[in-house]
């Protein structure tokens, strides 16, 4: 549920996510049987959805008798919570056969979510993600990372037991701090040299062991950009199903406004004034063009702008 008055694509799942009663294998079931209870379907982490309103879309919902149907036993199937108090549940499909051209003809389409998040509800784009999320690190994590034995879905698709250790797995994310770094009156971008020809984002890393976020941002904008950073500060986070990040934004105030990209993680690095910031969100700068709005790098740079 949102918690602020900002919130990034991606954030925001309204469901609630009923974790104590995940371990109930009979409540479970009985919420799988039904007819109140509704599922969605995701195909090779395309999310299944329909047409809405105005060029809108939205997630195509199913019986979740259909979706137990479709799983075919706990492992594909994911318990996501409740909807005030409408059970909701999701299927992993996979393969190469699109079932929406077979069992679930004539529902919906199965659409990249990059495509199609800003074209969902704020909520539904939360909720998809949550469970590709969850789909990405089922499929990562089918063999017991302590014996190597295969592993089974327990807790409604929110742990992994292995059988022959009893070791229980559980769901990563990865941490990683994404900064937009700035010195008087002008702010930081960089590219890489696989981006798109002229597209400049904020910087990013992830988290190592034993760091500190400060840290961590520090060190990375040291690494890529040969910056020192003096002071960091928070401004949010982003679920990234990409396949299992936490994005931590940051704005970091750094000690000049020179810097050398490393050639490695970056191609070249430029530096842009308020207004130039402005034009760059707007599409205005002909050679250089800002990170879509889908990301929390856009949002970086959109709130440093709006602070001047």
């Amino acid at each position: 549920m949102p918690l602020d008055a900002f919130q990034n694509t991606f954030a925001g799942n309204p469901l609630d996510r009923a974790s104590d009663r995940r371990s109930k294998p009979d409540w479970i079931a009985a919420q799988l049987a039904s007819p109140e209870s509704l599922g969605f379907a995701i195909w090779n982490g395309r999310p299944f959805v329909e047409p809405a309103k105005e060029g809108t879309m939205q997630i195509a919902y199913l019986p979740a008798k259909m979706v137990a149907e479709l799983a075919g036993g706990p492992e594909r199937l994911l318990f996501m919570g409740l909807w005030k108090e409408t059970a909701v549940f999701a299927v992993d499909l996979e393969g190469p056969a699109d079932p929406a051209e077979g069992p679930l003809r004539g529902l919906g389409a199965f659409e990249d979510l990059r495509a199609v998040a800003l074209k969902l509800p704020a909520s539904d784009a939360a909720i998809v993600a949550t469970a590709k999320q969850m789909f990405e690190w089922r499929r990562r994590h089918r063999h017991c990372a302590n014996c190597g034995q295969p592993t089974e879905a327990t807790d409604g698709g929110w742990k992994r037991r292995c059988a022959a250790c009893e070791v229980e797995h559980f769901p990563r994310t990865d941490p990683v701090v994404i900064m937009l770094p700035f010195h008087g009156e002008r702010c930081m971008l960089g590219r890489q040299e696989a981006w798109p020809k002229g597209m400049f984002s904020a910087l990013a890393g992830f988290l190592e062991p034993g760091e500190s976020i400060e840290e961590a941002c520090a060190r990375e904008l040291a690494e890529e950009a040969g910056l020192r950073t003096r002071t960091v500060r928070y401004h949010s986070t982003q679920p990234w199903p990409y396949p299992s990040s936490l994005m931590i934004g940051l704005i970091a105030e750094v000690e000049d406004d020179e810097g050398t990209p490393d050639q490695t993680e970056l191609s070249e690095i430029r530096w842009f004034t308020r207004a130039e910031a402005r034009l760059l969100i707007a599409g205005q700068i002909e050679d250089a063009t800002a990170p879509g709005r889908l990301a929390i790098a856009h949002q970086l740079l959109k709130a440093w702008v709006e602070e001047g």
